[in-house]
């Protein structure tokens, strides 16, 4: 006997001829395919729709309950926001590590070798409000890093997190055990006794940019191309963990500029939109690379936050003509935002992890770094180029707002991911 032919039960049915089928299959795969986006579009469609900042604080979980990458426990803090805190002076547990015996600090963040002449800015611990932060464990890390890596990918801010993690695990390695080696975009710490990396990738804007030279990078007039994310992710496949940043890039002051071709076209077709629909084109396109390039049951992803400048001491009701240059003191409101750090990308973020099922954690450490403009590099670093005699007369012109110095807060934001990730 033959089996029954698919096809005949659809020549039976009048209601559901072969092309309506096609159709409706068409429209399941659209759906399956593009339903993030469409959920967006009738997200900005709502005009009503406020964002809640404290909501993308919370660990994306594991769609199948099963066991968080990396957790030892949970921790059981009645759901407590360890970004929301404040500042306690601890001289008895910092700094973690002294500037002098870290190696892998660059020279445009060691602010005591480059003349600063108080070192208040390292003596700060966060606490949370109703809730303790893990204190960081060396060992702990490094075993959970037995072969594995660890990738920190964006700008220079995350530059200088991954630089802290590597200070505050490198003294419990033998010398003749580690080794740091930059080629091009890629710089490798490697722990060879645990055969572990922690690597950090330059790519500010995560997307294929005219920015993409890791020495070579000051551009003015940037362009990202759109769906290019697998230029740079085909270096990041095999992270264990992965830390994404990106922000700081996107600040152009205008509408910003993408590339719907490749830069390689004789004509390139640029869109200008602005800066917050180009963010969230950037945000979306590392969450969909997340999704086909890591197993959420054996890796973790980690996405920091704006970290704020300061550049306008007007701001938190200093000088109108001032900045960082010779702040030693933090800011005393806890509701201080400052006009550098743009709600609007805030609330960009906030939109897209919030719909996202993709599993990622939000290290929110925008709002506790506001207070921290005693800890920026100011003048305190290497210069890019000699001084002028009218900048040396004018501090202020040359400081550095945006960068921070090390050790300081940048080992804050690691034990905040130490803690999210051994205790989510």
């Amino acid at each position: 006997m033959k089996p029954p032919n698919p096809s005949s039960s659809f020549r039976k049915s009048p209601r559901l001829s072969p092309y309506l089928f096609s159709l409706l299959a068409f429209i399941v795969v659209v759906t399956i395919l593009y339903g993030e986006d469409f959920r967006c579009i009738l997200y900005q469609l709502d005009s009503g729709t406020k964002p809640n900042l404290s909501s993308i604080s919370k660990t994306k979980k594991n769609s199948n309950n099963e066991k968080v990458a990396f957790a030892v426990r949970k921790t059981d803090q009645g759901g407590c926001d360890l970004f929301k805190g404040r500042w306690v002076w601890d001289e008895s547990t910092r700094p973690l590590y002294e500037e002098s015996e870290c190696p892998y600090i660059q020279p445009q963040l060691t602010c005591l070798e480059h003349g600063r002449p108080e070192r208040n800015y390292q003596y700060w611990r966060w606490q949370p409000d109703g809730c303790s932060l893990a204190s960081f464990n060396a060992t702990m890390m490094l075993e959970a890093l037995r072969g594995k890596r660890m990738m920190f990918v964006g700008d220079s801010l995350n530059r200088g997190q991954y630089v802290s993690m590597v200070c505050l695990l490198h003294s419990l390695i033998p010398d003749h055990s580690k080794s740091m080696e930059t080629s091009g975009s890629l710089t490798i710490f490697t722990a060879k006794d645990y055969n572990a990396t922690i690597e950090f990738y330059w790519a500010p804007f995560l997307l294929e940019s005219n920015s993409d030279d890791a020495v070579i990078h000051r551009v003015s007039d940037r362009v990202v191309r759109k769906g290019s994310i697998n230029k740079h992710g085909r270096h990041w496949k095999g992270v264990d963990i992965m830390v994404f940043n990106t922000y700081l890039w996107w600040m152009t002051g205008l509408d910003f500029k993408i590339l719907q071709g490749s830069f390689d076209d004789e004509v390139q077709d640029i869109a200008e939109v602005s800066t917050e629909v180009a963010y969230e084109m950037g945000m979306k396109s590392m969450l969909r690379w997340v999704k086909l390039n890591m197993d959420p049951n054996k890796t973790r992803v980690f996405f920091t936050s704006m970290s704020p400048s300061h550049a306008k001491s007007i701001d938190w009701g200093g000088d109108p003509n001032g900045n960082c240059y010779n702040e030693t003191t933090m800011i005393e409101d806890p509701q201080y935002w400052g006009s550098d750090t743009r709600k609007s990308i805030m609330q960009v973020i906030d939109k897209v992890l919030s719909r996202t099922k993709v599993s990622i954690t939000f290290l929110n450490i925008t709002q506790l770094s506001s207070y921290r403009k005693d800890a920026h590099t100011s003048i305190y670093k290497k210069q890019w180029n000699p001084l002028t005699p009218e900048q040396l007369a004018n501090p202020v012109s040359y400081a550095d707002c945006v960068h921070w110095c090390l050790p300081g807060l940048q080992d804050t934001w690691n034990e905040l991911l130490f803690h999210k990730l051994f205790y989510p």
